[in-house]
């Protein structure tokens, strides 16, 4: 037995002995206890959400914020000083203007002040590459971003917190490009964490940032150093892992039972000594069994956060119980942490200029990022006609935009007779900082990609997958075709004109789907590429100030028609 373990061991054993009888009782288990977060996508602040509660009517309440997570954490360390703040991945990434202005470093300053002791990788924390992975990680002001790397303080010293990942490896030499694991001790007790996220990451982030490293299987990876921590005398391995699934029960229910998704089966393979699972990705709060093991998930962006009790027998040093309870955040339910809330509002204050100067007027309250049922929106026309604008000059004849890259619609606020939208408003649209590329296709080519398009939600487990187009293009496609010959032939058009399978066409995308992220390989095949370096959210800008300065509003309820379907 390990020092470590002895020590309370015998502590128990001498308040046994010292009650008659006492001798031959069970010692008293050890009791480990974690929180867990996952999808935090820079959130620094709060936000109004509605919920139903069991009983209730629905009702709206406002949840989140890095100063309530900090004063739930410091409540909860009263009760127990070693508690463990674990996370799940996506921490940074998709995130807010007051974050990714100044490349997501005050969203890791939070985390550090949180306590977090270490986390999976997610897939958004490659957005960037793996360079800037590892800067996050480790500190220093080189970056892709080099107008947003330590601009807020002179030097980012990177995360006092661990990433772990067993499935990411070099793509030379196989080594992993991260700890696959950690093994912390808390009161005596070793506990294991292995870190993974999903596999089809190389789909979902441009290649390019990722092209010195492999996404292998998720489960054969974790099974694999699962089997070497065996070997080390833990009490038990804890998963943490970027992917999840769904349910319709509560964020709250006890035990559920209607988990569905990419979670249940990687579940049902994992090595048996791990017996909790914490999962993300699918931004829902769940606390489920799957063939007697616990899987959690704290919902998204700091709303929720899930408490675990481990109770280990300190004879067997297993895992006897675990107990878990989600937890929303609701502000006041904490007494705000004053640290957090001092770096909020720095952060806010700093901001502030920047994010909240108007820049466009719409002509609508807000413009949607929801596909229509011929899976086009709003926002996706007003995008698309942004970067054809911005790269007609250099040829460009029409654009196309994975849908997957709008994360969020475009909301102004009244003023006057229409409506005022700030910087910051504009910039949760275009989260990514995707540069523009130009590319010749051939007719044949762009019908081929447009195939490649998952049309309807049913086939496949990640939604439609759709793709946004410019203004002069459309096409018809029939949900009654077979999948891969949707598009109605001779429906394609280009300013009026039919489009011709042999004819070039000069087309504008952004760097991710050049490089064929999204499922969209059609695109590699792009001849005569010419990256601009133009944003994407520098060219809505652009287009939004041109339309303003027309005294233009921009905006309409309703789709343009570009992409028109019969069932």
């Amino acid at each position: 037995m390990r020092f470590s373990m002895i020590k309370p061991v015998l502590l128990a054993l001498a308040i046994c002995l010292s009650v008659n009888g006492c001798a031959t009782r069970a010692l008293a288990p050890v009791e480990v206890n974690l929180v867990a977060i996952n999808d935090f996508h820079g959130q620094l602040e709060a936000h109004d959400k509605t919920y139903a509660f069991k009983g209730e009517p629905k009702r709206t309440i406002r949840v989140g914020g890095i100063d309530t997570l900090g004063g739930a954490l410091k409540a909860w360390r009263a009760e127990d000083p070693q508690l463990l703040l674990v996370g799940a991945g996506d921490l940074l990434g998709a995130t807010p203007a007051m974050s990714s202005m100044w490349a997501d470093e005050p969203t890791v300053e939070a985390m550090n002040l949180l306590g977090l002791r270490l986390s999976s990788v997610g897939n958004h924390e490659f957005d960037r590459g793996t360079a800037e992975l590892l800067r996050q990680q480790n500190g220093g002001c080189v970056s892709p971003s080099p107008g947003k790397a330590c601009k807020l303080r002179a030097q980012f010293g990177g995360a006092q917190f661990a990433y772990l990942s067993a499935n990411v490896v070099d793509a030379i030499t196989g080594t992993p490009l991260l700890p696959p694991y950690r093994i912390e001790e808390v009161k005596g007790v070793r506990i294991a964490f292995i870190g993974a996220v999903l596999r089809n990451t190389e789909q979902m982030v441009s290649p390019a940032g990722i092209a010195s490293v492999r996404f292998l299987d998720e489960v054969a990876s974790i099974n694999r150093w699962a089997a070497e921590i065996r070997k080390q005398d833990v009490a038990t391995i804890v998963l943490l892992i970027h992917e999840g699934g769904t349910t319709d029960e509560q964020f709250d229910q006890v035990d559920c039972s209607r988990l569905k998704g990419p979670i249940v089966d990687i579940v049902k393979a994992l090595d048996p000594a791990i017996r909790l699972v914490i999962s993300a990705h699918s931004h829902q709060g769940y606390q489920c069994k799957i063939d007697g093991r616990t899987v959690t998930q704290a919902e998204s962006f700091g709303h929720v956060l899930t408490r675990i009790k481990l109770s280990i027998d300190p004879q067997s040093r297993s895992v006897a119980d675990i107990e878990v309870r989600n937890v929303l955040m609701e502000q006041g339910r904490f007494a705000a942490d004053p640290l957090l809330a001092t770096l909020l509002a720095e952060v806010k204050g700093r901001s502030e200029v920047v994010l909240q100067r108007p820049v466009a007027r719409l002509a609508v309250p807000r413009i949607s990022d929801v596909l229509d049922a011929a899976g086009e929106s709003p926002l996706g026309d007003i995008a698309t006609d942004a970067q054809l604008a911005a790269t007609r000059a250099l040829g460009a004849q029409l654009v196309f935009i994975n849908h997957k890259s709008l994360r969020g619609e475009l909301v102004g606020s009244l003023d006057g007779a229409s409506y005022s939208a700030t910087y910051a408003q504009v910039a949760v649209t275009h989260p990514y900082g995707n540069t523009l590329v130009l590319m010749t296709l051939t007719g044949a080519q762009i019908r081929a990609v447009l195939e490649q398009q998952n049309w309807l939600a049913s086939e496949s487990s990640g939604g439609r997958r759709m793709l946004q187009v410019s203004d002069g293009f459309s096409y018809r496609w029939d949900a009654q075709r077979a999948a891969g010959s949707r598009v109605v032939p001779g429906s394609m058009q280009l300013n009026g004109a039919a489009m011709a399978d042999q004819q070039s066409y000069r087309i504008a995308i952004n760097n991710f789907i050049a490089q064929g992220g999204d499922g969209f390989t059609v695109f590699k095949e792009g001849t005569a590429l010419l990256d601009t370096g133009i944003l994407d959210l520098d060219a809505l800008l652009n287009y939004l100030a041109a339309r303003e300065r027309a005294g233009i509003p921009v905006g309409s309820e309703k789709s343009a028609g570009r992409i028109i379907h019969r069932h």
